[in-house]
């Protein structure tokens, strides 16, 4: 049932042992995936070998287009390649905003075929939401092994200062260039690191979900991304020092936990309330017109804050898990509704509430929630029991030379107590902030942390 990774001649990864026998349904990836060193000058090659068409939209922005953007648009070019350049120019950190995507959408012309990214996170996105609206195969040409993102097929955006995720379409080919990744800051290979180790949270909370909702975990999702996050943490040396063999272990490592996503169809697997924390963070720092917080980096953080309420909770009485507290803790919808605009703002909170209409539980329900985690408590210790211990963690962050607290990326105290109570409420997935809330107890645990 474990899945295993080599490459072919061309450094293209090949997957092998992808099986199940989970009740989710499972697609196989098709995309073209190469790992490697000296690929920039292959791209023409990789695409000709997918038959993406000749016609073009390259995006970068002026950072990216130094670091590789100019090398992709002459391999393309001297192979023939029709390019259209659409290099997103912004002073400092480029947003993908409505801005950023509208340049993209405006360098199509009507003989475009395909659009190729060259950059991380932002690029990516705002090329692959594009892409999805055009109608239109793109090919991800990534510059940092920063995030999980490559892979994906929802893109987080910026619309009229909110952060928003809209469906977009996963890349054709994705190439990393080991020489290329290995140079990218420092600041990138901490938020790939921190991106990764939110992956152990997520699966706590999947098997969380399965325990209390009946909800289906895969057992091979779960595997590969912990088989991913443990040979990280094994290797955390050579990622700090940047090392191609060091460079290629992170990115492999965000490549498997995407893939995840395209296997079963949904992010259960990479993404629990630690990243809803730092998507909060997000919130917050673009209401003061600040600038965000780098994405893994926030999440490595979260993680690290949070670990110990994990730990702490294996080692709870479940006779002291009380249905009438739970009772009298419930909120009528009337009160959910004022929490959720006071903690994410009246156009934010209708939509949350609107996509996540379990959220306003019954009495039955949540009785039957408590019982259910009291009857089974076994196996929720036994599962939190897995989780390194927390000085694993913080050995890592630290050998990283990795920001440990939210103070360090410009979070404020109020931002960060909002943060650790309304992140629950993001999505309807269940996880242990929310059992603790409905146990009554989320208060208690968090004067742990705070």
């Amino acid at each position: 049932m474990g899945v295993s990774i080599s490459y072919d001649a061309d450094s293209r990864m090949i997957f092998s042992g992808l099986s199940c026998s989970c009740s989710l349904e499972h697609a196989t990836p098709r995309q073209d995936i190469y790992v490697g060193q000296r690929l920039i000058g292959k791209v023409p090659h990789f695409i000709r070998r997918r038959g993406l068409g000749s016609r073009c939209v390259l995006v970068c922005d002026n950072n990216t287009y130094e670091v590789a953007g100019r090398d992709v648009e002459a391999a393309l070019c001297a192979d023939g390649f029709s390019v259209t350049l659409c290099r997103v120019v912004r002073e400092g950190k480029m947003v993908p905003d409505e801005t950023a995507v509208g340049e993209v959408v405006l360098s199509l012309a009507p003989d475009t075929e395909f659009l190729v990214a060259v950059g991380s996170g932002s690029v990516t996105d705002i090329t692959r939401v594009t892409a999805k609206a055009a109608k239109l195969p793109f090919v991800s040409v990534g510059t940092a092994p920063s995030m999980d993102g490559y892979t994906s097929v929802v893109a987080p955006l910026i619309f009229r200062g909110a952060k928003i995720h809209r469906k977009a379409n996963c890349p054709e080919i994705i190439v990393c260039d080991l020489d290329v990744m290995s140079r990218a800051p420092e600041g990138m290979f901490i938020s790939g690191v921190g991106d990764v180790l939110g992956k152990y949270i997520a699966k706590a909370d999947w098997v969380l979900g399965s325990i209390i909702n009946d909800e289906v975990c895969c057992p091979t999702c779960c595997g590969m991304v912990l088989d991913a996050v443990n040979r990280l943490l094994d290797n955390i040396p050579a990622i700090r020092a940047r090392t191609i063999e060091g460079t290629k272990i992170l990115i492999e490592a965000l490549l498997l936990a995407g893939l995840t996503i395209m296997i079963v169809g949904h992010t259960r697997a990479v993404a629990s309330v630690e990243h809803n924390i730092g998507h909060y963070w997000d919130m917050r720092m673009l209401r003061k017109g600040l600038p965000e917080p780098t994405h893994g980096t926030a999440v490595g953080i979260a993680t690290r804050l949070i670990w110990p309420v994990f730990e702490a909770f294996a080692d709870a009485d479940p006779e002291t898990f009380d249905v009438e507290k739970a009772k009298k803790n419930l909120p009528t919808r009337e009160a959910r509704e004022k929490w959720m605009r006071f903690a994410y703002g009246d156009a934010i909170a209708e939509e949350i509430m609107a996509e996540n209409p379990g959220d306003f539980l019954t009495e039955e329900e949540l009785v039957r929630r408590v019982e259910r985690a009291k009857t089974r408590f076994a196996e929720i210790r036994a599962e939190l029991k897995t989780l390194p211990p927390f000085e694993r963690i913080d050995r890592a962050m630290r050998e990283l030379g990795a920001p440990l607290t939210p103070a360090e990326i410009g979070i404020d105290a109020d931002a960060l107590h909002t943060s650790l109570r309304c992140a629950k409420d993001y999505r309807e997935r269940y996880t242990l902030f929310k059992l603790l809330d409905e146990l009554g107890e989320l208060e208690d645990y968090l004067k742990r942390i705070e």
